[in-house]
């Protein structure tokens, strides 16, 4: 089933886009997404950006900017659900909005939040009574989450959603939908801190996630970084890490638990600037 969806995310993106010209020096690039699109953990925060959405200079959208000389609005904001592309979210504006009719890359990374994977994989790698220092705050390891099949099914319909949408606004623009890098080693180790049931269901969990953002690429025409599979044997526990995990003597130093760390960003980013010109 996945490689089917990646089949025919491919044809409709050859057929849709076959003759689009490619990004011109100076393009307008929008990032959407959550934590994982805004590199929270990976570096200093661009000035003038939200405090709180702990976007990084060195994520995935400032490389890709930087090295292909475009005009990068990014938005992306730690902690967003793919509702809060779509609508204001207290004071910040919809992401969604950034999409202008001059736009002609949109990036997003977007999900997690949605079916609570990250607090679940902290969870299930964090002993109860233990804290976590991260971005300056000391907290309690969270309980497991539970997560409906409502949540599931709001996620599908808020990324079709956030296809139609950029299409819309920006007719000319190229959307690429960024998987989640993996994070569930296939063998555990002090970095991830599972048991076998655990990693078993978060698997599922990011199987689930992998493919309804495939479906949702692949009726809206839009293309896919497969980070899900590109990743596949650099997770925590791989001799060369792309993610950080939570081991007994996490510090803040090390990143952000259970996201991309600056090497993960710049393979993304080195990815993105690899696929074909739509």
């Amino acid at each position: 089933m996945k490689a089917f969806i990646l089949v025919c995310a491919a044809a409709l993106c050859l057929s849709a886009c076959a003759h689009s010209a490619a990004l011109e020096p100076g393009a307008r690039y929008v990032n959407l997404g959550s934590s994982f699109a805004a590199g929270a953990g990976t570096g200093a925060a661009p000035p003038g950006s939200p405090p709180r959405c702990y976007q990084s200079t060195v994520n995935y959208a400032h490389l890709l900017a930087a090295r292909l000389n475009l005009a990068l609005d990014d938005v992306s904001c730690a902690g967003a659900t793919s509702a809060n592309v779509l609508a204001p979210w207290r004071e910040l504006p919809a992401q969604i909005d950034a999409v202008t009719s001059d736009t002609r890359l949109v990036t997003i990374t977007i999900g997690g939040n949605d079916i609570a994977y990250v607090g679940n994989l902290t969870a299930a790698s964090c002993a109860p009574g233990e804290s976590i220092r991260v971005a300056g705050l000391t907290l309690p390891c969270p309980p497991p989450f539970a997560v409906t099949e409502e949540a599931y099914a709001g996620l599908e319909r808020n990324l079709r959603e956030i296809a139609r949408q950029v299409h819309e606004r920006a007719p000319h623009a190229r959307l690429v939908f960024i998987q989640y890098v993996t994070l569930v080693p296939d063998v555990q180790c002090p970095q991830s801190r599972f048991t076998e049931t655990e990693a078993a269901e978060l698997r599922a969990v990011a199987a689930r996630l992998f493919d309804i953002t495939a479906r949702a690429a692949a009726e809206s025409g839009a293309q896919v970084l497969p980070m899900d599979e590109i990743s596949r044997h650099h997770t925590p526990c791989d001799a060369d890490p792309w993610s950080v995990g939570l081991p007994s003597d996490y510090q803040e130093a090390m990143g952000a638990p259970w996201h991309p760390n600056r090497r993960g960003m710049g393979v993304i980013a080195d990815r993105l600037a690899a696929m074909p010109a739509r």
